[in-house]
């Protein structure tokens, strides 16, 4: 059962979906110099909603060193956070207001959607 599509409609009444772009993490490339440049998949659209931290969020977050600008973000769909043995991680999603927000840690996982926890990456 879809619990999120019960709710969805009573929470977009407050906070609305926005249209998201998401640039999946394919790893990286090496320059002759030995410098690591991130490679992307061609963006995907989805619906998804911009929310603050709850404070067990934040402790998280502090925990893991993580500092700056800090979301979470639902989306319509499913995404992974960062998996070292597998190589996975360091997804992009851009708001519409040009925000890009780089992805840490997926917090909550279901079968229709998921919930990022992300930090703004350039200041928009």
């Amino acid at each position: 059962m879809n619990l999120h599509a019960v709710v969805a409609n009573q929470i977009s009444a407050v906070n609305p979906l926005i249209q998201l772009s998401i640039k999946v993490s394919t790893g990286y490339t090496q320059l002759a110099n030995g410098q690591q440049v991130p490679t992307y998949a061609a963006p995907v659209r989805i619906l998804g909603q911009v929310q603050s931290l709850s404070a067990g969020e934040i402790r998280h977050m502090d925990a893991m060193n993580i500092q700056g600008i800090r979301r979470a973000i639902y989306i319509s769909g499913q995404i992974d956070g960062l998996v070292r043995p597998n190589k996975q991680g360091g997804d992009l999603i851009t708001t519409p207001n040009g925000q890009i927000w780089l992805v840490h840690v997926i917090d909550e996982y279901w079968e229709d959607w998921c919930k990022a926890l992300v930090t703004l990456q350039n200041g928009a």
